[in-house]
């Protein structure tokens, strides 16, 4: 059973505007309607569990029934960190959907995943312990302990940035959760990470530059761009 992971939990403080950047609305809709909808009509998703501020609940609720949306199994509160919010989620399906083989984490903000990425990573998850998808870095990246003077000069063919969703053998991610502090939780800045660094073996697979998070207005304008050329 594969049983993915939506986080709706962030604030978007990085956007300017009046709530959380996964509740504006575009096309009548809120941007995480979209999201929703792909993980809906995917066939290898079994389940859904929307992690959410308990404010913004009854909101997604109501856009869930709107939309047709039957597969969420539950719902978990929003935590201090993005990992944490990952551990409320992994708890949720523990209590609701504990015969989850495969859990698939995915950001609300990311609302133009394609079928492709998910069952890419879904087999990824089933051939290894997990699977994220990557794209290539385009720019020249340089490391700098002061943001002043360049300290080390980086292989451009060697880097890779991740997007979501990120997959992985449920019980061993979630085991891994159970074990390590809360401060390790905390400052896990992705999925993977936590994973990578208690050895399972995460494999990366092909992303794509359509596949953007919405973090900014620019990022915005360019998801209403999309839409309205896939109209």
């Amino acid at each position: 059973m594969n049983t993915a992971i939506i986080l709706a939990g962030g604030v978007g403080s990085r956007m300017g505007v009046d709530r959380p950047k996964q509740f504006l609305m575009v096309q009548d809709k809120p941007i995480i309607s979209y999201c929703l909808d792909i993980f809906q009509k995917h066939e290898e998703i079994d389940g859904i569990v929307v992690v959410v501020s308990e404010q913004w609940q009854d909101f997604v609720e109501e856009y869930a029934e709107k939309c047709g949306v039957t597969k969420i199994m539950g719902y978990a509160p929003a935590g201090q960190s993005r990992q944490h919010s990952i551990y409320n989620g992994l708890k949720c399906i523990d209590k609701n959907v504990p015969d989850t083989d495969i859990v698939i984490v995915h950001d609300a903000a990311r609302p133009l995943v394609s079928d492709r990425i998910i069952s890419d990573c879904i087999k990824g998850a089933t051939d290894y312990d997990g699977a994220m998808p990557v794209i290539s870095v385009k720019d020249t990246v340089y490391q700098s302990k002061d943001g002043q003077e360049i300290g080390c000069l980086l292989k451009r063919s060697e880097l890779f940035a991740g997007q979501a969703p990120e997959s992985f053998k449920f019980r061993k991610y979630f085991d891994i959760h159970n074990q390590v502090t809360d401060e390790e939780i905390g400052s896990t800045a992705g999925s993977s990470e936590i994973a990578y660094r208690h050895g399972m073996e995460v494999r990366m697979v092909k992303g794509s530059e359509r596949n953007l998070k919405i973090t900014t207005i620019e990022d915005l304008e360019t998801f209403e761009t999309i839409l309205k050329g896939d109209a």
